[in-house]
């Protein structure tokens, strides 16, 4: 392993840590959710993204559902689901501490698009 890289073992203590850490009051509302951990985004994943100009090379999170904004009370919904991606993230840390602080981050994000927040509504 180069630089920080996380095993995916402390990749998913970290996810959890984050998820542990989160406000009373968020996680209490956090329901029917899968957090995740991926190796690499799928081309589905990208295809996403094709039309966001501020799209990055590397996707380091996804949210995959719909928003608690956008559901009405006859929706049948599958879980929603939260990937962390643990490749594209060790790739842009360039160290340990940076890998988990990504991985919080990328969670606390996509935890946002949950609660309905676009990317420019969330501090990056």
């Amino acid at each position: 392993m180069a630089r920080g890289d996380l095993t995916r073992a402390e990749f998913e203590r970290v996810v959890d840590e984050a998820l542990e850490a989160l406000p009373k009051r968020f996680a209490d509302l956090v329901e029917n959710v899968v957090i995740a951990v991926e190796d690499e985004p799928t081309e589905d994943d990208y295809a996403a993204f094709e039309d966001d100009p501020d799209a990055g090379s590397e996707l380091l999170g996804i949210y995959r559902g719909v928003a608690l904004t956008e559901r009405t009370h006859d929706m049948l919904l599958l879980p929603d689901e939260i990937a962390v991606f643990r490749g594209p993230i060790n790739r842009v840390a360039r160290t340990r501490a940076e890998a988990v602080h990504e991985v919080r981050e990328t969670v606390i994000h996509e935890l946002g698009h949950y609660f309905g927040l676009d990317d420019d509504e969330m501090p990056h």
